[in-house]
């Protein structure tokens, strides 16, 4: 599973995260189904990472989002 660094625009402000691909893809298929767009997701997620969670970057909080995603609508 290979790492990509990816440009991402939030909140008008150029940043790069560093994912692997499935969870790109995934990030992907959650943002289709709130009807929001990536940069839009992560930027709620970046903005829950700082308010919120103790997470230390945004690829981690990333990372947990999707996980956490779908251990919800596993059960």
């Amino acid at each position: 599973m290979s790492i990509k660094k990816r440009s991402i625009s939030l909140g008008g402000h150029a940043t790069s995260i560093s994912i692997e691909d499935a969870f790109w893809e995934s990030l992907k298929e959650i943002a289709e189904r709130k009807n929001k767009t990536i940069p839009k997701l992560v930027f709620d997620i970046d903005e829950n990472r700082i308010t919120q969670t103790p997470v230390p970057n945004l690829s981690s909080a990333i990372r947990l989002y999707v996980l956490k995603f779908y251990k919800e609508h596993a059960e």
